[in-house]
């Protein structure tokens, strides 16, 4: 397969950009976001600051490397650890965390009791 250059300069491609999938009243669409706030430190502010009224995905890519990913369930587990540090979140990104995590901010997983 033959690829054509980008018009982009490759500096401003070569690094990890995230995107957030939201859930408006009409419908789920990509949050329109400025190029310099899609770093992963601006994405947890956001989600921390509210940004994001139904966050339903997070997407990573790197378009030089040529990869993307799902980056929920990351995303979800450091917003908890910055909750388990007193940090407040909207009722919804608090929902966000939870199904990634897959149990409620907060509850501890029971380790089995070993017999002495």
């Amino acid at each position: 397969m033959r690829t054509s250059p980008s018009i982009i300069p490759s500096d401003r491609l070569d690094r990890d950009m995230y995107l957030v999938l939201e859930d408006f009243s009409s419908g789920a669409a990509w949050r329109e976001t400025d190029e310099d706030r899609t770093n992963y430190r601006t994405l947890i502010s956001d989600f921390l600051t509210g940004q994001y009224d139904n966050p339903l995905r997070v997407v990573a890519f790197n378009p030089l490397e040529g990869w993307s990913r799902d980056a929920s369930h990351d995303v979800a587990q450091e917003l908890e650890q910055w909750v388990a540090e007193g940090h407040e979140v909207t009722q919804s990104v608090r929902e966000f965390i939870e199904r990634f995590i897959g149990r409620p901010i907060g509850a501890q997983l029971l380790l089995p009791l070993r017999s002495l």
